[in-house]
């Protein structure tokens, strides 16, 4: 996920060219790179991403519905058992590979665009997957739709892309066990992509008796991150390329879908409602762009190709408490 700072008015480039972009914002000194704050972010969510993984592992050999109080056991654990971490490392590296692609999508194409960007900032958490993801901040002005829409779309294609091969090889170490689904405490939902990945390898099975292999799950918080950042809603992905084809209605549209994500939360996960409060007081304003020009019928296609990743990719039900 993205955020921008708001421009000043100008002038639209037109075809992107960068000649045409003012000259106080090429020449303006950048802030410097704190390596060491990526760095040391990015370790701390390689380890508690890492703790995550190897309760997943352990649940996963012992055929163990899995649990989120021994997930944050593993903190403990740690200091007395260092190598146990060894096996949460085939979730933690495919998650962050996963992110981390997501994220240099959007900072290599926005470097193309000369547009002032940071590194990747990761954010360690004891939560159910590790972490709470990863941004980037963009430092500068966005002047062309177009470079707006690539910018915006080139994460959820790169991190798409990015999960695919996990998701098969999670699939194919994954194995069957018969409701261990519906033994924890917490039941996570099947995007059409899973689903589909799942018909392929254990054709007839219920989704509730596939038991996912940690690459699997981590495949699958990819899928739930895609969906995310793709909802058509302020400063998401999805709001970016949504405002490269409808501009400033892109307001009006951004309320309509925070408030649709209310009946949701109420009918199949209350986490919606969280989304939904953190997005109107946090996400829904929009750097104002002055750009007469279309995006062109190529980017127009690829966003049909971002409707059809979120569709792919979204859940109604991520995660929900077992018997509500």
């Amino acid at each position: 996920m993205s955020t921008n700072g708001y421009p000043r008015p100008g002038e639209a480039f037109e075809n992107n060219l960068f000649e045409d972009l003012p000259l106080s914002d090429l020449d303006m000194p950048r802030p410097r790179q704190r390596y060491w704050l990526h760095a040391l972010l990015f370790l701390l969510t390689l380890l508690s991403a890492t703790v995550v993984g190897a309760g997943l592992q352990e649940s996963f050999a012992a055929n163990r519905p899995t649990s989120f109080d021994s997930d944050l056991y593993g903190y403990v654990r740690m200091w007395h058992d260092p190598w146990f971490l060894l096996h949460g490392l085939p979730f933690s590296l495919t998650l962050l590979t996963i992110l981390m692609a997501h994220e240099m999508g959007h900072y290599l194409t926005a470097r193309y665009y000369r547009v002032d960007v940071s590194l990747p900032y990761f954010l360690p958490a004891p939560t159910l997957i590790g972490t709470l993801g990863a941004f980037i901040r963009i430092r500068s002005a966005i002047y062309s739709k177009r470079a707006l829409f690539d910018i915006g779309v080139a994460g959820p294609l790169a991190g798409f892309v990015t999960l695919l091969a996990p998701l098969a090889v999670g699939l194919s170490l994954s194995k069957v066990a018969p409701d261990v689904v519906h033994r924890g405490d917490l039941i996570f939902g099947n995007p059409l992509l899973l689903r589909f990945f799942e018909l392929v390898w254990f054709p007839g099975v219920p989704a509730g008796d596939i038991y996912l292999h940690p690459v699997a799950r981590a495949a699958w918080v990819g899928l739930l991150a895609t969906a995310l950042n793709l909802l058509p809603i302020g400063q998401l992905d999805g709001g970016h390329i949504l405002y490269a084809f409808v501009g400033e209605r892109m307001r009006w549209l951004s309320r309509i879908f925070v408030a649709l994500l209310v009946p949701m939360g109420f009918y199949f996960a209350y986490s919606w409602l969280v989304w939904a409060v953190l997005l109107f007081f946090f996400g829904m304003r929009h750097p104002v762009i002055y750009d007469p020009y279309p995006i062109g019928r190529t980017r127009s296609w690829l966003g049909v190709a971002a409707l059809l990743i979120l569709i792919l990719s979204f859940t109604l039900s991520p995660v929900r408490a077992n018997g509500l």
